[in-house]
């Protein structure tokens, strides 16, 4: 990541409004159908969770939005994106992995699985610290939750995404999510075109999966 001037971006006038404020983070809810990524998980033998969070890092990555994060009182500017999982240790607890995206789905799929494998493994954090722009997520597959607001503190800005368990509605799987992101990155018209973008990207993964789950 690199400093940049707010000035000489089209964030300026949000950087002076919100940088300082006691609470910049704004949450918006989606309803995503994934019957898609739930029939691709099933056919390919892979999980529904990588196949969600690949077309988060997909939307994101045609969001010129994403490249810029408020860091302490700076602008930071990011070329390569990542996404967070948590994930479950083996020894109990809870640890943080972070994903590096790329375009190639088997690619993506193949360091999910080694990445979250060392985490459950050692109980440890992958962090990929300041080399990415690191979208948050967290996964209440097991629960029926209606949305999630997540805690502010005043340290991290990145971009989080929250959801539960799918729900299944006539030829439909429902799928609500929140998003929460620092309103110096976006605006909520912004925020809101990434949301219809990893629909859109859900809708047309079974043509990017092909290979996927095959040696």
């Amino acid at each position: 990541m690199k400093e940049i001037d707010p000035k000489q971006t089209d964030r300026a006038a949000a950087f002076d409004l919100w940088i300082d404020a006691p609470m910049p983070m704004i949450t918006l809810f989606k309803t995503l159908d994934v019957k898609n990524l739930i029939k691709t998980a099933k056919r390919r033998g892979c999980k529904f969770n990588m196949l969600l969070c690949w077309c988060i890092g997909k939307a994101a990555s045609q969001t010129k939005e994403f490249s810029l994060l408020p860091v302490g009182k700076k602008l930071m500017q990011f070329d390569k994106l990542a996404v967070s999982v948590v994930v479950e240790a083996e020894g109990g607890g809870i640890s943080t992995c972070d994903i590096p995206f790329c375009d190639d789905l088997l690619q993506f799929d193949a360091d999910y699985r080694r990445l979250t494998g060392e985490v459950r493994a050692s109980c440890r954090a992958h962090d990929l610290g300041s080399s990415h722009m690191v979208i948050g997520t967290s996964a209440l597959a097991k629960y029926d939750i209606d949305g999630a607001v997540n805690i502010y503190a005043g340290i991290f800005n990145n971009p989080f995404l929250i959801w539960g368990k799918y729900k299944k509605h006539f030829r439909k799987a429902l799928l609500s999510v929140s998003f929460q992101f620092h309103h110096t990155q976006m605006d909520g018209a912004h925020a809101a075109a990434f949301l219809s973008r990893v629909q859109a990207e859900i809708d047309r993964i079974k043509i990017r999966s092909k290979h996927i789950g095959k040696k």
